[in-house]
């Protein structure tokens, strides 16, 4: 089970700092097994220098760069970028970094016959301008942070928990709040509850399916009508984040939110694509 102490702040009233918050965690029985920054996809894009280049033997606007990425290492890249040239400081991503841009996941591969390790990203891969006609120009500032990250992101910490089988209340942020709360670290703080617009004679019908060894006995469902579904605003994505996870849509986000916040899974399913209704039943053996 993960989660930041700020999300947890927002469910328990406590003027203790991280680490008194962590011992009381253990202290009632939680066992953390880390407290650590959250990894973040901007990691992996680091400071960099071609220290040679070369005309692609195959190809006349290609070229192949060796890059020092640091700590005495070096690798090859294939770039096709005009001002890609020796002494130039630059931002390189490796092989499984994820480019901001276009979210495209990168791999070894080989350009007209020869293997590429990663790239060298303009400032619109970045996300840091508009510029795409060439790979980004760093000062000569940067000498001395070769093999160094290239962002300064600063993610929270994130508490990783060891849930035993005998507390599936504390598999969502509230009922850990609850829990410390309850052993006098603060105050467990009240939901506000908003008033929606309901009509309980809802026309999507849901029947669990009576067979033998049934696994599920109760199933809650909710028809919500006139929603878009679009990028989830930044808060949301935040959180999300937070916990390693990407965001994907609102809806879906949302879903995932509502689990981790308060223990109670989710899943949303699309009307339109719901022929007749929704039967829950056993799984079955391919």
């Amino acid at each position: 089970m993960k989660f930041t102490i700020d999300w947890l702040k927002q469910h328990l009233d406590t003027d203790l700092n991280d680490k008194e918050i962590i011992n009381n965690l253990t202290n009632v029985g939680l066992e953390v097994e880390s407290f650590e920054n959250a990894p973040s996809e901007l990691d992996d894009f680091i400071v960099a220098k071609i220290i040679n280049a070369q005309q692609h033997p195959n190809a006349d606007r290609l070229r192949v760069c060796e890059v020092d990425i640091g700590k005495s290492e070096t690798v090859k890249v294939v770039c096709g970028a005009p001002n890609a040239k020796k002494g130039l400081f630059t931002v390189y991503a490796g092989p499984g970094a994820i480019i901001p841009k276009n979210q495209m996941k990168l791999s070894i591969s080989k350009i007209r016959g020869v293997t590429s390790y990663g790239m060298l990203c303009s400032e619109a891969e970045l996300k840091l301008s508009d510029e795409s006609e060439g790979i980004t120009e760093l000062s000569e500032k940067y000498k001395e942070k070769i093999g160094k990250k290239y962002f300064d992101t600063k993610t929270p910490k994130v508490v990783d928990l060891s849930i035993t089988p005998n507390r599936p209340d504390c598999l969502g942020v509230r009922g850990i709040a609850r829990d410390l709360a309850a052993a006098g670290v603060g105050s467990l703080k009240k939901i506000k509850n908003s008033k929606l617009n309901q009509n309980f004679d809802q026309d999507l019908k849901v029947t669990i399916k009576k067979e033998k060894k049934q696994g599920c006995t109760i199933f809650g469902s909710c028809l919500i009508k006139g929603v878009s579904n679009k990028e989830s605003p930044q808060w949301l994505k935040d959180k999300i984040i937070s916990l390693g996870q990407k965001p994907i849509s609102a809806i879906v986000d949302i879903t995932n939110y509502v689990m981790i916040d308060l223990n109670r899974p989710l899943h949303a399913y699309d009307a339109d694509k719901v022929s007749k209704e929704i039967i829950v039943r056993n799984s079955k053996k391919r």
